[in-house]
């Protein structure tokens, strides 16, 4: 099967529109996870209507944004992997399609921890889920430097520097949050010794 040049462009645009679309979703998904999970913290009075609201945003994110997405991003590699399918044996593809299943895994497990937490039933912590949401940013990094670079994928200081903030930005989020429930185990210690 042959598709015209402006085909192939069309793919790629739709491609890199479902990718960012796709991206969006996982990564406030997982936010809205920790947002829900942070909820057993509230005062019982309205923790319920919480974690109704918390599952309604999950529930229509993954289905109207996230999952659309992932369907617009695969349904348009493989009409650009028709229309180039010399790229299928070319290592940078096939390693770049290795992270994609991997992608592929996060994004369906985030709907076993949405029904976890619609039954009350998940045990993760808000800090294992911010770690979690790193998950797909390293992802991304890595699958966009294989697209760009292909086969000759660096490896000298500017991919360390770029490999580093990455990290540096992922422990800093984890940071920030131990120093925000800190303040607030503070806060909330004084408002109790002042009583």
């Amino acid at each position: 099967m042959t598709f015209s040049p402006e085909a192939y462009l069309w793919f790629k645009t739709l491609h890199i529109i479902g990718v960012v679309v796709w991206f969006a979703g996982l990564f406030y998904l997982v936010r809205l996870f920790i947002y829900h999970v942070e909820a057993n913290e509230m005062d019982v009075s309205v923790r319920a209507a919480f974690y109704q609201q918390y599952q309604l945003m999950e529930k229509r994110l993954a289905n109207i944004i996230t999952t659309p997405g992932l369907i617009l991003t695969v349904t348009m590699a493989i009409c650009l992997l028709i229309a180039q399918p010399s790229y299928l044996y070319q290592n940078w593809m096939q390693i770049k399609l290795a992270f994609v299943v991997l992608l592929l895994i996060y994004h369906f497990y985030c709907y076993k921890l949405m029904g976890q937490l619609a039954k009350g039933e998940c045990n993760w912590t808000p800090r294992k889920l911010r770690a979690f949401n790193e998950l797909p940013t390293i992802l991304l990094v890595v699958i966009v430097m294989l697209v760009v670079f292909k086969n000759n994928f660096p490896t000298n200081a500017a991919t360390w520097f770029i490999a580093s903030l990455v990290i540096f930005m992922a422990a800093s989020i984890q940071f920030y949050a131990r120093y925000r429930r800190l303040r607030s185990e503070r806060v909330a210690k004084s408002v109790t010794n002042d009583l």
